[in-house]
């Protein structure tokens, strides 16, 4: 990652669909040339559940409790298990990243490369975290993050959502972690012990956030940078068309 120079884009606040569109869409950018690789920290403006690209609604979430305490359904384009994420309370990253980037690691540690950065931002900021494969940082206590990826055309796209805060009943209430099984098919989320990074620090979700953006742009070669009109445009288009569809939410991997 230390030979890449990255455009760094800080917490930008959108709703729920226009987050998944985004990452699509700048994905494709990158591959295209015209964005160099990117981070992406994400702003919550409302509260949502972010299902995998191979999971199905029925089996994860509890969408009447969703309906009643006013969660988005939304899902990514990247695998997975089900996240809950919350304005004030969730930090979600995006990184947009030619596959060379990680050529000669495998699969399961590129997660703990792409994410060493963020370990180490947490660390000095206190907490006690560390990574474990594939996919997780953790603290003693359990699970403060999980990280998904997407590949195409040798590219890859990996985000990781993090818990701030968060209270475990809302979790168990919305998420149908170890209840039975109503579709077929779809991958289940796994039961974690959440442990969130507001046991370990005083940092505010705001400022953890920024937290994050200042320690990456430390480490690597950096240029601030936005989302573009014209990528936002054609975000706005993929909701429309796609990730706020019902097709898309609610198809069947």
């Amino acid at each position: 990652m230390s030979g890449v120079e990255w455009d760094v884009i800080p917490p930008t606040p959108h709703p729920a669909h226009v987050h998944m569109a985004l990452d699509e869409v700048l994905l494709e950018r990158v591959i295209a040339g015209v964005r160099k690789p990117t981070l992406r920290i994400w702003e919550w403006i409302e509260p949502a559940l972010v299902i995998g690209s191979h999971q199905s609604v029925a089996n994860e979430v509890d969408v009447d409790a969703a309906s009643e305490l006013g969660f988005v359904v939304t899902r990514r384009m990247s695998g997975g298990g089900t996240m809950l994420c919350e304005p004030g309370r969730t930090i979600t990253y995006s990184l947009y990243l030619p596959e060379s980037v990680v050529a000669g690691v495998s699969f399961r540690k590129s997660y703990a490369l792409l994410d060493d950065w963020a370990v180490r931002t947490f660390v000095e900021l206190g907490v006690p975290a560390e990574y474990r494969e594939i996919n997780d940082i953790i603290s003693p206590r359990g699970k403060i993050a999980g990280a998904a990826q997407a590949r195409r055309r040798g590219f890859v796209l990996h985000h990781t959502t993090i818990a701030h805060s968060m209270e475990a009943e809302l979790l168990e209430r919305l998420i149908r972690i170890g209840r039975p099984d109503i579709a077929e098919i779809g991958v289940r989320s796994a039961n974690k012990t959440v442990s969130p990074l507001s046991w370990f620090t005083t940092r505010s979700c705001a400022e953890v956030a920024l937290d994050l953006a200042l320690f990456f742009s430390s480490r690597f070669r950096t240029h601030p940078s936005q989302a573009q009109p014209e990528e936002l445009e054609a975000a706005l288009h993929l909701v429309s068309t796609k990730y706020a569809t019902p097709a898309w939410v609610n198809r069947l991997p």
